[in-house]
């Protein structure tokens, strides 16, 4: 349960963090982006419980899913710092909380749909059980930063 706190704080700090950081800050967020990626996959391996051939099979489809998921995240990442951008102006203009609405709803939809095209491939490496396990994993994961986000991000004035 440690490893899984230890894990969320630093996914939820990579989230935020803005992309446009400078080359310091770049490569420091490379550095926590590789400790959160290394800590994420020993959290999967200890309780998704691969036998041998399954590791070789998944691990690969873990790795292309994750970078996918990079994707979704830098988009996240962009909208929580148009928020912030906007927010911090004052009064968020109705067109730019539509805006960044939109786009908030269309990265949710986009993690679906990711995860969806990625259930095909699981399967042809696991058995269903441990499919469902991993999406699981990924989903509580995912949840404890999105609410250490919500914790942190506030509401729209």
């Amino acid at each position: 349960m440690l490893l899984l706190r230890i894990v969320l704080v630093v996914l939820a700090v990579a989230v935020a963090l803005p992309a446009t950081a400078q080359d310091k800050g770049a490569s420091t967020m490379e550095i926590l982006r590789q400790k959160v990626q290394a800590d994420k996959k020993l959290l999967v391996a200890v309780n998704v419980g691969l036998t041998g051939p399954q590791e070789k099979a998944f691990w690969p489809i873990y790795d292309a899913f994750q970078k996918d998921l990079e994707q979704i995240d830098k988009r996240l990442a962009k909208v929580i710092a148009d928020y912030a951008d906007a927010y911090n102006q004052g009064l968020v203009p109705n067109e730019t909380a539509k805006r960044l609405l939109n786009e908030a709803l269309a990265i949710e939809e986009a993690e679906v749909a990711l995860k969806r095209s990625y259930v095909p491939k699981l399967e042809k490496a696991l058995p269903d059980a441990k499919v469902a396990r991993y999406i699981q994993i990924e989903n509580k994961i995912r949840a404890l930063v999105r609410f250490e986000l919500a914790d942190k991000i506030p509401l729209v004035k």
